[in-house]
This record gives structure tokens, C-alpha cells and sequence, in this order.
């Protein structure tokens, strides 16, 4: 009998513990299916995380209608320096690579020779002077021989004629002794222009010839020339054909990505589309006191012709690209990545400018693009603040504008 009690305590046990465990494990299921519904924040439904990514608001403004091209840069003049007389070259006068001043004395040729030849220039000039002062004398002479006709008509005649021959002389005597002293100043060759003098091409002692040994170069630094040229497409985006009229102005981005200081102008604009290439000659002129371009250095040169309203401005990390062209992706109000189409324009800077496919106030995200697919649940972090959205320190001042003043970008 005592072991039919022990039976049924333990059975009433068993049975007390498994409606515990049922209720238990009915409690358990509901309280995971609330969670389904529910997700804590920072966690997308399902309990995975949603992706941390930047944006920014953005709002429309004010871009540059420009357009970039490959240029390199001249001197706007380059001279070369050739000896106009033959002879020894004596002497170089001036300093390799230096700067020279118009007028400035670079070599110097032998100039005995020229000396002898101006010295015979000048003994042939006074001997036909000679001449003319005989032939004058006879003239007068026998002029009162005819008056009393002691002689004959003839005879008068030729010695006009004689004094006439000796006139003719003295100015081909004065002609070679011009000649002779251009040929002797010469033998100094001075520079035409003021630059920087290149490299000499001979040494002292060697031989020049006459108007065809290229003794060295001078190249004008300030004002220094840029060559480009831009093609129909690009003229079609500039507005059309460009004149220095329409051309606000010319901006240089140099090699190492910075801007030149200085604008410059167009002051050449081919008249007509090269056949060969497809494109319109163009140059530019620029200030270059401080010598900061050189002749032959690549560039590129950024015309500007206007400005376009309505558009927008965006890092280019923001923008995409697929076979259906370029994309951004923009978070709705579900904190979802959704695809946004765009059509983008030219750079400014280090951004994109947006044409279409954008609305004022619309969240841009500007990083972790690659891990990203269309619908994804995003966390965004406004940019410029840190990470759960406490402000960044000074991000309640005004942003400070870009240094293009063109196009400005709002951070919700």
C-alpha cells in the first residue's frame, strides 16, 4: 500500500512539471514571434543589422557650364638666335638658362674682318668724294670755255656727265660703308626679346655661317600661351562654337590636381572645324610673373561660358554606374536604399554635378556603395556627425562653403 502512494506522488510531480514546461515553452514562442514584428534599433527585421551608411540632404544651386581639356602650354614668343654674319665665335656672353633683357649682348664673332671691311668702306667713300669735287671743278671750268666758245657743246656735255657718274659713285660708296658698319655690329649678338635664354648650342672657337647656324633660343615666360582644342560634343555642351566674346574665362588645373592662381583668357579661336580631328584650335593667355608654367608642360585647361541653375552637387563615391547609365542611392522614409537614376554633367572640384533624376531634400548615401543592393535596410548617419547621431563638434556652425563658390551641397 505504501508503495502505491509513493506511485502517485511522484506521478502528480511528472504531470505538475510538464504543464510548467508547455506553458513555458507557449510563452517562449510568443514572445519571439513579437519580436519578428519589432525590431530593436539599428537591427532590421529578422534580427540582421542594418548597414551603417553617410548621406546628405541635398538642395539645388548654381554650376559653371564648363567644359575640361588636355593643354600644353607655349611661350607667347619664341625666338631663336641666329649669327647674321659668318666668322669665329669668340665668345658667349651671356649665362645658360638665365634671363636676358632685349638688347642684352649674348655673343661675339670675330669682328676684325668687319673692321678691315669698314675701314675699305670708309677709304672708297672719301676717294669718290674726291671725285665729285674734280668733276665739279672741270664742270666749272669748262663752262666758261663755252661761254666764249673756246670748246665745243660736246664737250661740256661729258664733263656734266663725269660729275654726274661721280655722284652716283659717292652713294654706292656711302651704301657699302653702311654695309660695312651693320656688318660689324653684328659681330655682337644681341637678344631680340626679353626671357629665358636656352641652352648654346656650339662651343667657343667653332664656325658660324651666316643667317643659318641656331646659336641658341629665348623663350617670353609672362605672358605665357595655353594650346587646346575641344570637340563638336563638347562645343554642343559649351553652347556652340566659342569666341573670345563668349567665354567668361580660362581656369588651369596643373599636373599635381591644383588650380593655377591666375584666370586667363581666350585670345585665339579657330574660325572653322579642323576636317582631320573634329575639333576648334583654341588658346589661352595667362599671367606667369612668378614663372610657376613652362613651355611645353601638359595641363588642363577648364572653359567656362555661363552658369546653370537647379542642379546638384554630389562626392563622385556617391555615383554608380550599370548598363542602364549612372545611379545614386537614395534612403526613404522606411530607412530603405532605393535606386535613383541620374544624369551627371561635368566635375567641379572633386564632385559631380548632378543634372536630373534629384529633388531638394532627398537623402543621398555617399559611402558603402558596394555593399549595398536596392531595398536594403540602411542606418544613415548624417555626414559630418558621429556615429548614432550626436553632433559632430561645431556641426551646429554653418558649413563653410566650397572653395569654387559655385555649388554648395545641405547636410541634413
Amino acid at each position: 500500500m505504501r508503495s502505491l502512494d509513493f506511485s502517485s506522488q511522484n506521478f502528480h510531480r511528472y504531470r505538475y512539471v510538464m504543464i510548467n514546461t508547455v506553458v513555458l515553452t507557449i510563452m517562449l514562442v510568443t514572445l519571439a514571434a513579437c519580436g519578428k514584428g519589432d525590431a530593436p534599433d539599428g537591427q532590421a527585421p529578422g534580427g540582421m543589422m542594418a548597414m551603417p551608411v553617410t548621406v546628405v540632404e541635398v538642395q539645388s544651386a548654381t554650376a559653371p557650364i564648363s567644359a575640361e581639356a588636355v593643354a600644353q602650354t607655349e611661350g607667347a614668343k619664341e625666338v631663336e638666335i641666329r649669327a647674321r654674319v659668318g666668322g669665329i665665335l669668340l665668345k658667349r656672353l651671356y649665362e645658360e638658362g638665365a634671363p636676358v633683357k632685349a638688347g642684352q649682348p649674348m655673343f661675339l664673332i670675330d669682328p676684325v674682318p668687319y673692321e678691315i671691311a669698314l675701314a675699305q668702306a670708309r677709304a672708297q667713300l672719301a676717294q669718290q668724294q674726291a671725285l665729285i669735287d674734280q668733276a665739279k671743278r672741270e664742270q666749272e671750268r669748262l663752262k666758261g670755255l663755252l661761254a666764249s666758245q673756246s670748246i665745243s657743246q660736246r664737250e661740256y656735255d661729258n664733263a656734266v656727265s663725269d660729275e654726274a657718274v661721280a655722284r652716283a659713285g659717292l652713294q654706292q660708296a656711302q651704301a657699302n660703308l653702311r654695309e660695312a658698319e651693320l656688318n660689324l655690329s653684328y659681330t655682337t649678338v644681341t637678344a631680340p626679346v626679353s626671357g629665358i635664354s636656352g641652352r648654346f648650342q656650339y662651343s667657343e672657337g667653332a664656325l658660324i655661317s651666316a643667317n643659318t647656324s641656331l646659336l641658341t633660343t629665348i623663350v617670353q615666360l609672362s605672358p605665357i600661351w595655353v594650346r587646346f582644342s575641344f570637340s563638336d560634343n563638347e562645343l554642343a555642351q559649351l553652347g556652340g562654337r566659342l569666341t573670345e566674346q563668349n567665354v567668361k574665362h580660362v581656369t588651369l588645373i596643373l599636373p599635381d590636381g591644383t588650380e593655377y592662381q591666375q584666370k586667363g583668357k581666350l585670345n585665339f579661336a579657330a574660325s572653322q572645324i579642323d576636317p582631320l580631328l573634329g575639333t576648334q584650335q583654341l588658346r589661352a593667355t595667362f599671367e606667369n610673373n612668378e614663372q610657376v608654367l613652362l613651355p611645353g608642360q601638359f595641363v588642363r585647361a577648364r572653359v567656362t561660358t555661363g552658369q546653370r541653375d537647379g542642379v546638384f552637387l554630389l562626392p563622385q563615391t556617391a555615383i554608380s554606374s550599370s548598363d542602364q547609365g549612372r545611379f545614386v542611392y537614395v534612403v526613404n522614409e522606411k530607412n530603405e536604399a532605393t535606386v535613383r537614376p541620374v544624369v551627371v554633367g561635368d566635375w567641379v572640384g572633386k564632385d559631380w554635378i548632378v543634372l536630373e533624376g534629384l529633388n531638394a531634400g532627398d537623402k543621398v548615401i555617399i559611402d558603402n556603395i558596394i555593399k549595398l543592393r536596392p531595398g536594403a535596410v540602411v542606418a544613415p548617419n548624417i555626414a559630418g556627425e558621429k556615429s548614432g547621431g550626436a553632433p559632430a563638434p561645431n556641426a551646429t556652425e554653418a558649413a563653410p562653403e566650397k572653395s569654387s563658390g559655385l555649388l554648395s551641397t545641405k547636410q541634413a
